[in-house]
């Protein structure tokens, strides 16, 4: 069985045990961006994945949504953040240069442009990804969406007088958690041995919790952002996916199909079994 891992520090809570052998998971572990977890899953290349909450919203009817474990934030997330250089009620007409890496980040800034903040930006594809931060400064833009530990460390560098989190607007805008990632299974993979991965899974994210501080270090190794900082963000993830997440993802389902940018019938496939 393959199972799919975001290489970024988001999922430390819930890989960390099992990278340091405290939990053993039954399954190859593969690393990659959002988008590349989200195109491997569909086409069949993984078993079981995080995904993007909206990738699983399009492609539901082959995907089983696993229950208890999420990428999740009940207010703000820090690493899904859009970098401005004006207010975003000036952003109308204006260029936003959106990441290749998360569709669901993608999905909520464009409900946030249309349904709360009234504006219609000119979309376009970031070239700087990754830690190629020093990029941006070369390209035409008034905003760029940042994920990741990429967004961590341009906040750090204050190079943008507006960041906006979106974790935090959504709360603004409907009161619930923002659901960015879930865990999900291929339909027509092994039930049985999907749990047992399932349930290692649940075991390391217990484990992590409970590692807070050991896995705030070795973030700051991989990234350079300080130790404390990483501690903070970790505080502020939710990895659980509770009946409130559920709610939040509902509303981000019924959203999406307003605008036709997911199918209506995604809302029927988020019975957790």
């Amino acid at each position: 069985m393959r199972l799919g891992r975001i290489g970024y520090i988001n999922c430390y809570p819930v890989y960390g045990a099992i990278d340091r052998g405290a939990v053993p998971v039954p399954a190859e572990l593969v690393t990659g961006t959002p988008a590349e977890l989200n195109d491997l899953l569909v086409a069949g290349e993984l078993d079981l994945s995080v995904i993007s909450a909206v990738e699983f919203a399009r492609h539901s009817d082959a995907l089983r949504l696993l229950p208890g474990i999420g990428i999740t934030s009940d207010g703000p997330v820090k690493s899904v953040a859009l970098f401005s250089r004006r207010p975003v009620g000036q952003l109308d007409r204006r260029t936003v240069l959106l990441t290749a890496s998360s569709r669901t980040a993608v999905a909520l800034l464009e409900l946030l442009c249309r349904d709360v903040w009234k504006v219609q930006p000119r979309f376009a594809q970031a070239r700087a990804e990754g830690s190629d931060l020093d990029g941006l400064a070369h390209l035409p833009h008034d905003a760029v969406l940042v994920i990741g530990d990429a967004a961590l460390l341009l906040a750090a560098r204050h190079s943008y007088p507006h960041r906006i989190d979106l974790g935090e607007e959504w709360k603004r805008w409907t009161g619930l958690p923002f659901v960015f990632a879930v865990w999900a299974a291929r339909r027509a993979a092994d039930r049985a041995t999907v749990d047992r991965v399932h349930e290692a899974l649940l075991r390391s994210r217990d484990w992590g919790l409970a590692h807070l501080d050991e896995l705030a270090a070795a973030a700051h190794r991989a990234t350079g952002v300080p130790t404390p900082e990483c501690r903070d963000y970790f505080a502020g993830l939710d990895s659980a996916l509770t009946d409130r997440h559920l709610a939040g993802l509902c509303t981000l389902f019924r959203k999406l199909a307003a605008h036709g940018l997911a199918p209506a019938a995604s809302l029927r496939y988020l019975e957790v079994a």
